[in-house]
């Protein structure tokens, strides 16, 4: 009987080996595998999150079209200006100008009017400096804008002008 004891055992340490090593690949499975799920998971709530799909839109009102409202912009057109361009040749070049400022209530374009001579004087100062050369291309436009919005928001300040639209130019 103790023969039969010992192989009872000896069958019983057995099958807990096999148990324990089959339970012990299980757990190596679940080492590996969990980490890459949760990689998966935080990675697609990341991505979801950063397209926006998590954000409310209670808070934001929209058009029967579901688009948000727009503002409405508010313009004030500034005189029309010729002035001669710094030229160095005989023959002298004019640069006219009809300029629109774009502001975003009508409090800022009524705070414009008693500035206007203020404005007038820094733009015309300005444009006297100018070459011909200095206007070639978008890139000269486009540096001109820049400077005459940077000048027309030191006059109106506190006020702001938001952009500023070309109607006309034409050097000549």
């Amino acid at each position: 009987m103790a023969e039969e004891d010992e192989d009872a055992t000896g069958e019983n340490e057995a099958e807990a080996a096999d148990a324990e090593a089959s339970g012990g690949g299980f757990k190596k499975k679940l080492l590996i595998i969990a980490p890459i799920v949760l990689l998966v998971i935080g990675g697609g709530w990341f991505g979801l999150s950063w397209l926006g799909v998590f954000d409310s839109t209670a808070d934001v009102a929209m058009n029967e079209d579901g688009a948000p409202p727009i503002k409405p912009a508010f313009y004030h057109e500034l005189p029309e200006m010729v002035v001669n361009l710094n030229s160095r040749e005989a023959r002298t070049q004019y640069l006219k100008m009809k300029i629109t400022l774009e502001v975003s209530d009508s409090a800022v374009a009524s705070a414009i009017q008693p500035n206007l001579p203020r404005v007038l004087d820094l733009f015309q100062v300005y444009l006297r400096e100018l070459r011909a050369q200095d206007l070639e291309g978008s890139q000269g436009i486009y540096r001109l804008k820049e400077e005459l919005l940077k000048r027309i928001n030191l006059a109106v300040y506190p006020s702001r002008v938001n952009r500023i639209l070309f109607k006309e130019i034409i050097v000549q």
